[in-house]
C-alpha cells in the first residue's frame, strides 16, 4: 500500500508539473486520475494502466517494460500496462503522463451511474 502511495504522489507531481487539474477515484483496487471528467490513467496491480491513443498503440508498445491491458482474455485497444520498470525514473513517468494527457481530449468520457 505505501508503494500506491508513492507512486499517486509522483503522478500527481507529474500532473501538477504539466499544470493539468485533477481528481483521484478509487477504482478495481486501484487508483484513478481523472483529467476533465475522463479516465486518464490509474494504478493498477502494481503498474501504471495508461490509457492512450490506439493510434499510437503498437509504437507505444515497443517501449520496454510494457504491455497491452487485458481484460479477461480480452485485449483492450487503448489502455496499456506500464510495469514498475518501465516508469521508475522520473522521465518515463513523465512520458506516460504526457501520453496519457495527449490522448485526454479525444477520449470519451464514461457514462455517469444515476
Amino acid at each position: 500500500m505505501a508503494h500506491m502511495e508513492y507512486l499517486a504522489d509522483r503522478i500527481g507531481q507529474a500532473l501538477n508539473e504539466e499544470s493539468v487539474q485533477f481528481n483521484t477515484l478509487k477504482m478495481m483496487g486501484g487508483l484513478g486520475f481523472m483529467v476533465n471528467d475522463k479516465f486518464c490513467l490509474g494504478i493498477f496491480k502494481g503498474g501504471i494502466m495508461a490509457r492512450v491513443d490506439p493510434e499510437n498503440i503498437e509504437i507505444l508498445l515497443a517501449r520496454p517494460f510494457c504491455n497491452i491491458m487485458e481484460s479477461g482474455k480480452r485485449k483492450t485497444k487503448n489502455y496499456i500496462y506500464v510495469h514498475p520498470e518501465g516508469y521508475d525514473l522520473d522521465e518515463d513517468l513523465l512520458f506516460w503522463v504526457r501520453e496519457c494527457l495527449k490522448f485526454n481530449p479525444k477520449a470519451k468520457s464514461s457514462k455517469k451511474k444515476k
